[in-house]
């Protein structure tokens, strides 16, 4: 039975074609991996979906009473709530029947109330409770809020104190409290840490109900999805079993389409050539017309258009002195202490991951070191010599420049040439280099992010969540270039099997409370 079906639809956006009269459908329990290269349109199709977004053409059908649960980082949190009073808006309809059934109660001591339809409307909204888990709503909560990581942050927490990453980690919980008959998740486990990810994961196992999920974390994809659609050049197209699958069918069928391709070419050569040869003679000129109609006829194979992969190699600075960054009992915080006193020390060409849970002060050790923000206690002891190249994880403003502009500003003495090289070696089309940063997608503004800091000389990194967005190749060679940094790095990042080819030693921010 389909919940969602997407027929015809076409959309385009500024000029650009996102999607071609493309269909989709979602089957009830189905667990799909919606999956595509950074500025395919993924995001753009789950808006769609929602009516956030009008399509051009096609038909976006709902099932009945279907409920959509969708996880939008962009949704604003009520003002002046606790993350449990925010948490607990998951189940206002649950409280709602709650109201309706103390009004029944208390309308049975009316004059004249009809005592037995009173206690039958009464029953059904018990029942509606009971089905609802209504009397295990703060336990569920509880669950939710740990798995996540929530509980780490404090639930009694104002959401108007929250990070951009903590507040998406409150939007999260809040969607999986209300259990709706299809999740909607758009990069799940951007914020989450390792063993919140892993939780997440047996969550969505679990989940009885149908999801679409867009991710670019492979691994997790794999073990979750039963079910891939792969957006590629405008067109969407389905293939059943998990990622791994979809790569050998996806790759077997673009081998087979290259190999009819070439013997179709390699027809077409043989027929024009005849024809040339052939259509001045009389006694050859039916065969060349016939050979023409056979010509017009074909159906002509095209092969889909190569997107550019990125191609990232960092600028090596001049040598900087040994010591880059030691901490004399360093307390981090602002308000209040989050570590305890810490002697850290990081020498030149040492690549060490941050790593621990959300909200527990990875970026506040990372500006703290730099000098941005001052400790709560203690001092940073710096060496000379230092370039640092620093990649932070959230920028708050839109950004109204064009890729162009913004590239320009940091580097004025480049001409157009090398500023559009630049950012097109970083894997972005002549079309989004051309487009405002804040139209594009995550995945693309972290290209521009870091072109800036790949064309200044540098011998330190300081890389906050780096890989949030980045598309599978994208991470490949970001990866393959740091493994080839000279430099020290200094990298806050969630994903395992990215930091441990990356980095030989370890910081666990949780280790320091």
């Amino acid at each position: 039975m389909s919940i969602l079906t997407v027929k015809d639809m076409s959309h385009s956006f500024g000029g650009r074609i996102i999607y071609e009269d493309v269909s989709f459908r979602l089957n009830k329990g189905e667990h799909i991996g919606f999956i595509g290269a950074n500025g395919e349109g993924k995001s753009t199709f789950m808006r769609i979906i929602t009516n956030k977004l009008m399509p051009d053409e096609g038909v976006i059908q709902w099932s009945n009473r279907v409920r959509v649960g969708y996880l939008d980082q962009h949704a604003e949190l009520e003002k002046g709530m606790s993350i449990r009073d925010t948490l607990r808006t998951a189940f206002d309809y649950l409280y709602d029947v709650e109201k309706e059934l103390n009004r029944v109660y208390a309308s049975m001591g009316d004059e004249g109330a009809d005592i037995d339809k009173l206690m039958e409307e009464a029953a059904s909204l018990q029942d509606t409770l009971d089905m609802g888990d209504f009397y295990s709503i703060d336990t569920k909560l509880n669950e939710v809020a740990s798995g996540i990581g929530l509980a780490e942050i404090g639930l009694d927490k104002n959401v108007d104190d929250l990070s951009g990453g903590q507040r998406t980690k409150v939007l999260l919980g809040k969607l999986l409290l209300q259990v709706p008959d299809i999740l909607l998740l758009d990069e799940p486990t951007n914020y989450l840490d390792e063993e919140h990810i892993l939780w997440l994961k047996q969550y969505l196992l679990n989940y009885e109900n149908a999801f679409i999920l867009i991710s670019h974390d492979m691994d997790f994809l794999n073990e979750v999805v039963n079910v891939i659609y792969h957006v590629e050049n405008a067109h969407l197209t389905r293939y059943t079993g998990d990622y791994k699958e979809f790569l050998r069918v996806y790759e077997l069928n673009k081998k087979q389409l290259e190999a009819a391709y070439n013997r179709q070419q390699n027809e077409i050569n043989q027929l024009q050539d005849f024809i040339a040869r052939n259509k001045a003679r009389v006694a050859t000129a039916g065969m060349a017309r016939a050979r023409q109609k056979k010509l017009d006829k074909m159906d002509i194979i095209e092969l889909a258009k190569e997107k550019p992969k990125p191609e990232f190699n960092f600028l090596h600075g001049k040598t900087s002195d040994k010591l880059i960054f030691e901490t004399h009992a360093l307390v981090i915080g602002y308000d209040k202490p989050l570590s305890k006193p810490l002697n850290l020390l990081l020498e030149r060409g040492q690549k060490v991951a941050v790593i621990g849970a959300n909200g527990i002060g990875k970026t506040t050790l990372l500006r703290s070191l730099l000098g941005e923000i001052k400790p709560i206690s203690g001092d940073v002891v710096t060496g000379g010599n230092q370039e640092i190249g620093y990649f932070e994880q959230e920028i708050k403003e839109a950004n109204t420049k064009t890729c162009i502009e913004d590239l320009w500003e940091e580097f004025p003495s480049f001409n157009q040439y090398q500023i559009r090289q630049a950012l097109a070696k970083c894997g972005l089309t002549s079309e989004q280099i051309e487009s405002k940063v804040y139209v594009l997608s995550g995945g693309e503004q972290a290209k521009t992010r870091l072109c800036k800091i790949m064309n200044k000389p540098s011998n330190i990194l300081v890389l906050d969540e780096p890989t949030n967005h980045l598309d599978v190749d994208a991470k490949e060679e970001l990866k393959r270039a740091l493994k080839e940094y000279r430099g020290a790095i200094l990298m806050v990042c969630h994903e395992p099997e990215f930091y441990r080819d990356v980095c030989s030693d370890i910081w666990d921010v949780s280790a320091f409370k």
